[in-house]
């Protein structure tokens, strides 16, 4: 294992420019996933690393050496794809130990180094199996089998789980939890999927348009969103946003809710006509709350522990408000509800910047 560092890492095809300077520290151990929309440059980031696209400027670093022009072998690192990449003809041991066999390594070494790869990943007793013989989380055993075995010093995963279904999706984000655990490796973790970034994570890098919003512990993030983006991508259900405006006597009132008062102060100080919008968690909204709001829900989704009331479906701001004693809200209900300006966040509405 060892510590990684990007500094201002771009990447340009032609006049087109996909990653913009990108700097960040990868600490020896440290389990980060990067996360955001698809198209925001988040594979193409962990491909530079791996050395399967070149780095049009910058510099990347894995334990002190700089492996910017390195090829991919060369580089100490392993990667683990969407698809499991397995060879059909070859059983669960072969598969494993393909690569070390490749590079010259005696047959007693491979034996050995598959067998504790296997016994890792629960594969004893699938190691004669051919590929075709087993489930998608068993296939995606064996692909990350491949890389352990390497003992590289990063572990490199490109949305592993897309092609699993859910129950396996979490089943495996429990596996991989537990080999950061017991390997105490170096690991980086592409997904699109917030819960699994905010289950796996050491830290979060939550990307978009090439370039890094913010980067932090998962609950960093979630309880101090930087701007507008990260505060509604980090969560689920996401957070609410409405809309918001200072008066000419700098009080801050929900255009869309009577009016409301919000009793918070911008350090900024008052900017009358200033456009606003006001974020609140869905699990920070109840009865009593100081900020009253007067609702009509849509609809109603009762998962067990929790319910969500949707509001304002039709609207540009619905509201998504979780509560734990619904069971007899319907659609179609007048709802009394509130929140604590305490638990608010401010943004402004135009450039996203959070309002502290």
């Amino acid at each position: 294992m060892a510590s990684l560092s990007l500094s201002k890492v771009r990447k340009s095809f032609g006049e087109t420019h996909i990653i913009h300077g990108v700097d960040l520290e990868i600490g020896n151990g440290e389990f980060v996933v990067f996360v955001g929309p698809s198209g925001c440059g988040k594979s193409t980031l962990l491909r530079m690393i791996a050395g399967l696209e070149s780095v049009s400027d910058g510099t990347i670093t894995i334990g002190g050496r700089d492996v910017t022009k390195l090829d991919p072998s060369e580089r100490g690192v392993a990667m683990v794809f969407q698809s499991y990449a397995l060879y059909p003809h070859m059983s669960v041991r072969d598969n494993i130990g393909f690569g070390l066999r490749m590079n010259g390594m005696p047959r007693a070494e491979v034996e050995r180094k598959v067998a504790e790869a296997a016994s890792a990943l629960h594969l004893t007793e699938l190691l004669d199996r051919k590929p075709k013989q087993l489930s998608g989380g068993q296939r995606q055993r064996v692909a990350i089998g491949r890389a352990i075995v390497r003992q590289p010093d990063v572990f490199l995963f490109d949305e592993p789980l897309s092609n699993l279904d859910a129950e396996l999706r979490v089943q495996m984000r429990l596996e991989i939890a537990r080999l950061h655990t017991e390997l105490a490796a170096t690991m980086i973790y592409v997904t699109h999927d917030q819960v699994e970034a905010m289950t796996l994570a050491d830290k979060i890098v939550v990307l978009r348009a090439g370039r890094v919003e913010q980067a932090g512990t998962p609950l960093a993030l979630y309880d101090d969103p930087a701007n507008l983006f990260v505060a509604g991508f980090i969560g689920s259900p996401r957070m609410n946003f409405m809309r918001a405006r200072q008066d000419e006597n700098g009080v801050i009132r929900l255009t869309d809710h009577g009016n409301a008062e919000v009793s918070l102060s911008l350090g900024s100080g008052p900017q009358p006509g200033r456009d606003l919008l006001l974020g609140i968690r869905p699990e920070h909204f109840g009865p009593n709350l100081p900020v009253r709001l007067s609702v009509m829900v849509d609809l109603v989704e009762h998962l067990g522990g929790a319910s969500y009331a949707y509001v304002g479906s039709g609207s540009s701001h619905p509201l998504t408000l979780e509560m734990r004693e619904g069971r007899n809200v319907v659609r179609g209900t007048a709802l009394e509800t509130g929140f604590d300006p305490a638990r608010a966040f401010l943004f402004d509405a135009t450039s996203g910047e959070r309002i502290r």
